[in-house]
């Protein structure tokens, strides 16, 4: 038996001889790279010492019986049932949509049938009940159908690494050295927020810079621009490009629930109350009124919620977890003023807010901000004027505009530099001083 000279156990016995020992492919953040072992000299019992490869623990685990194993035999084997269990993954997450579908399809048969066909007597009370209903009924379809069929929006191109600067980052082992790479690489980019550690938000699933308010779906395994939430009742990420649809089909699904349940109150208690005979159409209309009841109060409490959550212009994520800007967290940095809130999500023409059609400003990857509390990094660059202009002519908004970066590149590249430099603080700090004395004299 031999002993390993570092770990102190047995290497090599009877039970376990050394084997032929080659070299594997290792694959590390998706590069590959060919790699040896250490040498490790073992005396054998006839006092010769022979040299032998020992492979580690995270080695072996690639090994089989007969030797090391085959990369691409292994990922195809992993690859299958990975790629069925995506497919049923897929399927069942259509479930609670195909469960809605049948509940409205249901509910359209049990109202304009058994109610209003067999019920109620009256022809003009036909009439009105089918035109809103039928009013109510195709919004609600309309948003529902549009929140599911919008593909969520992604960060655009110039949020991906470029090339060379890719491969340094997944070489690099280090995180000072990659946030480094990041850093250079956001120089050109309208980047606000950060992390908790103050660091560029990098997804390294989709290998894209994170713009402001953009999160990563597991669900969907895209990173989706202003992501409020997976929803799997519309089996899609809810986000920058179908939130506004999300809201209305909150709102039709509510008139359509408290619609049905208004009118339906009426005859459900005349079937109760055994007023009027027992026919096929009375299961049909009690139980519509008590599925109409129960989604009502459901849709109601998520409805106010959202709306409140509008109001504030903050994300269901947000409202957990504050964004994080250059100067801390703040829960409300993205907030205008309720208008102005409104406005981003319903765009400017109130005509088209009723409407499932897209008229949210902006293009999801830069957002207004509003900034409470004194940035170092936003002073230094909002107190620089022309020589020619003094104090009072320098305009100082809290807000930022939309459509411009809230950076220029020359500015921001300076603060990258002062960032990787770690003296950001005190030359912002010096800066803000020079400055403010030159334009009091």
């Amino acid at each position: 038996m031999f002993l390993s000279s570092h770990e102190k156990r047995p290497l090599f016995s009877k039970q376990n001889p050394p084997r032929r020992w080659f070299t594997i492919l290792s694959n590390r953040r998706g590069g590959s790279s060919w790699t040896r072992p250490p040498l490790c000299i073992v005396r054998s019992s006839n006092g010769t010492d022979r040299r032998w490869r020992v492979w580690t623990a995270r080695s072996t685990s690639r090994l089989g019986a007969t030797g090391p194993a085959n990369p691409m035999r292994d990922r195809g084997r992993k690859m299958a049932p990975t790629h069925v269990l995506r497919c049923c993954q897929r399927g069942l997450a259509w479930i609670p949509v195909i469960f809605i579908a049948l509940v409205v399809c249901w509910s359209y048969y049990a109202y304009v049938v058994e109610l209003c066909i067999f019920t109620i007597p009256s022809i003009g009370e036909k009439i009105v009940y089918l035109i809103f209903f039928h009013l109510s009924f195709i919004m609600f379809v309309w948003s529902y159908w549009k929140t599911i069929f919008t593909k969520p929006a992604n960060p655009s191109k110039e949020f991906c690494l470029p090339k060379a600067e890719k491969e340094r980052y997944e070489k690099e082992e280090r995180p000072e050295t990659q946030q480094e790479i990041l850093w250079r690489a956001a120089t050109s980019l309208p980047l606000y927020t950060r992390t908790g550690a103050g660091a560029i938000r990098y997804c390294d699933r989709c290998q894209v810079i994170k713009p402001d308010r953009c999160h990563h779906c597991s669900a969907c395994d895209m990173c989706v621009l202003k992501m409020d939430h997976h929803c799997p009742w519309v089996n899609n990420c809810v986000g920058f490009s179908n939130y506004k649809f999300f809201i209305l089909f909150l709102a039709y699904s509510l008139v359509y629930c408290l619609f049905i349940a208004a009118t339906v109150l009426q005859y459900f208690i005349k079937f109760w109350t055994n007023e009027l005979p027992d026919t096929h159409a009375k299961f049909h209309v009690l139980f519509l009124f008590f599925v109409a009841a129960m989604f009502c109060i459901s849709i109601l409490s998520l409805f106010s919620y959202h709306l409140w959550l509008v109001g504030k212009n903050r994300s269901t994520i947000e409202a957990f977890r504050a964004p994080v800007f250059r100067t801390g967290s703040d829960k409300n940095g993205f907030s205008l003023g309720f208008r102005k809130n409104i406005a981003q999500v319903f765009g400017d023409q109130k005509k088209y807010w009723l409407l499932p059609v897209f008229t949210s400003q902006g293009d999801g990857l830069t957002f207004p901000t509003r900034l409470v509390n004194a940035d170092v990094e936003q002073a230094t660059v909002t107190l620089q004027p022309e020589p020619n202009k003094s104090a009072a002519d320098v305009p100082v908004s809290p807000l930022s505009e939309s459509q411009n970066r809230l950076l220029s590149n020359d500015q921001h590249a300076n603060n990258t530099g002062d960032h990787l430099a770690n003296n950001a603080l005190k030359s912002a700090e010096s800066d803000t001083i020079t400055i403010s004395v030159e334009s009091e004299s």
